[in-house]
C-alpha cells in the first residue's frame, strides 16, 4: 500500500511523530498538520487517502475542518479525541468522519483503522458481479464513478454512506437489520452498532429526501432494521 498517503493531523508534536512510524512501517507516505488549517492546506496541494484528525486543536479545529473538508471532498476522514462519551462519537460521525478513536489507543489499533478505511475507499463500489449503475425512481447511483444523484442532481455522500446505499439500492426491497449493515460496510463484528449505523441513515436521508420525516426511499421496517423502497 506504499502509493497510498495518511494526512496526519493534530496538535501534539508526539503524537503526530508516533503515529507516522508506524505508518510508514506498513509502507504509507505520511503527511502531517499541526491543525485544521494546515490540514487543508496540504490538502490543497497533495493526493492524500485517508486524513487522521483531532478534535482539540487551535486556530481550526477538528470539527470545523471536516466541515469544510466535506464540502469537496469524499476522503475519509478517522477522528481522534480525548473523549470517550458516545455523544461525542455520535457528533464526530454526524458532521461526516467516518470513524473515531478515543485517546489512548494502540497504535496498530489505529493502522488497522486506515486499512479499513482504505479498502473501502480505494475499493469502493467493487461487489463481485454486480450492476454497476443502480436507479430506483430517480435516485441513481453510480458504483464505477463514485457518484450518486437525484433527479439529476448531484449528491455528496461521504463513503461510508455512499456503501451503506450501495448495500441498500442493491438488495432493493431487503431489509437490513442493523448488526447486517454494520459487518457488511464496516467489515467488522457488530458491538454497540446501533448509534453508529442510526446517524449514517439519518445523513443519509437528509441528503436524499425531500422530507426525511416522511422518506421516499430509505424506510425504517420498526424492530427489523432499513430498507430502500423499489
Amino acid at each position: 500500500m506504499s502509493q497510498f498517503t495518511v494526512l496526519v493531523t493534530d496538535d501534539d508534536q508526539d503524537i503526530r511523530d508516533g503515529i507516522e512510524i508506524y505508518l510508514k512501517n506498513e509502507g504509507y507516505r505520511v503527511l502531517k498538520a499541526s491543525n485544521g488549517l494546515e490540514a487543508i492546506e496540504q490538502l490543497a496541494s497533495n493526493e492524500v487517502h485517508v486524513i487522521i484528525l483531532d478534535i482539540m486543536m487551535p486556530k481550526l479545529d477538528g470539527i470545523s475542518a471536516t466541515f469544510k473538508i466535506r464540502e469537496q471532498r469524499n476522503i475519509p476522514i478517522i477522528m481522534l479525541s480525548a473523549k470517550a462519551e458516545d455523544s461525542d462519537k455520535i457528533h464526530g460521525l454526524s458532521v461526516g468522519a467516518d470513524d473515531y478513536v478515543t485517546k489512548p489507543f494502540h497504535p496498530m489499533e489505529l493502522v488497522a483503522r486506515v486499512k479499513s478505511q482504505l479498502r473501502r475507499y480505494v475499493t469502493l463500489g467493487t461487489y463481485q458481479g454486480k450492476t454497476q449503475r443502480l436507479e430506483i425512481d430517480g435516485l441513481v447511483l453510480d458504483a464505477d464513478s463514485k457518484e450518486v444523484s437525484l433527479h439529476g442532481e448531484p449528491i455528496k455522500l461521504t463513503p461510508i454512506e455512499f456503501k451503506i446505499t450501495e448495500l441498500l439500492m442493491e438488495n432493493a426491497g431487503r431489509v437490513f437489520s442493523i448488526r447486517d449493515i454494520y459487518e457488511r460496510v464496516w467489515n467488522e463484528p457488530a458491538y454497540n452498532a446501533e448509534n453508529i449505523v442510526a446517524v449514517h441513515i439519518r445523513k443519509i436521508r437528509e441528503k436524499i429526501e425531500a422530507d426525511p420525516k416522511n422518506p421516499r426511499y430509505l424506510k425504517v421496517v420498526w424492530g427489523i432494521g432499513y430498507k430502500i423502497e423499489k
